[in-house]
């Protein structure tokens, strides 16, 4: 049987602030369980107003160290398995061309969406997981999502899935069939995301799965590691097969790498 993850593009570093472990110690799990591909994807910095800190990603000034690291590391292992560098970052409008030129000359060999946050984080209070019955903010999550895939800036769309909207109802089939069949026609993969299966979040989603199986998405696996250990841990492949398998989705192992610069 071929093994359900050999790349893996979502990987986080101790810059953070919520992730363990050295760069090191992601790369030689990832070659003990396999893998030929390991994508570094930390949390981006962000160029906002001095006054407001996320406390969730990478200081603007660690970008260089984080690169330069990982730069490194991809020559050392380059005989025993291929190391990516990119980011995992919001779309959010207000900053995005600042966010574009802070990174640009880091030249990073790719960006994945992962919407934490609605409007542009610091003015709102607006935030996709924690569990809502308002259609307007499952409704600002699909449209932000898909204004910013609309750049052609990103690889593929992180736990696209995250918006916790409680209802079992028509109004969300039919937002998250709008982003699916969207995404379907960008050619941008949906992430079924690891981590909120190993921990037991709302996502990944069955009922959004389904939609994605029945618009025909391509799919792909992502672990989220923020610590060695959750580098394709066996157990974790194991339930990720079996959900696919149930939802009938159609996996792949490497999206389309949209180089942003």
């Amino acid at each position: 049987m071929e093994p359900i993850m050999k790349e893996n593009y979502h990987t986080h570093t101790s810059r953070c602030h919520h992730a363990a472990g050295t760069e090191r110690e992601y790369i030689e799990t990832a070659i003990a369980r396999g893998l030929t591909v390991l994508g570094f994807s930390d949390h981006a910095p962000m160029p906002f107003e001095p006054r407001f800190e996320s406390g969730f990603r990478m200081a603007v000034e660690e970008t260089g160290e984080y690169v330069s690291t990982l730069r490194a590391l991809r020559d050392e292992y380059a005989d025993r398995i291929r190391i990516l560098i990119g980011f995992e970052t919001e779309y959010y409008p207000a900053v995005f061309q600042r966010f574009r030129e802070l990174i640009a000359p880091f030249e990073p060999d790719y960006i994945i969406m992962g919407q934490h946050a609605l409007g542009n984080e610091y003015d709102t209070a607006m935030r996709p997981q924690p569990p809502t019955k308002d259609r307007r903010i499952l409704k600002t999550y699909v449209d932000q999502v898909l204004e910013g895939l609309e750049t052609g800036f990103f690889s593929y769309i992180a736990h696209p899935d995250v918006i916790n909207y409680t209802p079992d109802d028509e109004i969300y089939a039919a937002e998250m069939r709008r982003l699916c069949v969207r995404c379907r026609e960008l050619g941008i993969p949906l992430e079924v995301n690891l981590l909120g299966m190993r921990t037991n979040r709302n996502y990944p989603c069955e009922k959004f799965f389904r939609i994605a199986a029945q618009e025909g998405n391509e799919v792909i696996f992502g672990c989220d590691a923020h610590e060695p250990a959750s580098v394709a841990e066996p157990g974790n492949l194991a339930e990720a097969r079996r959900f696919a398998e149930k939802t009938g989705l159609k996996v792949i192992q490497r999206p389309v790498l949209r180089r942003p610069f």
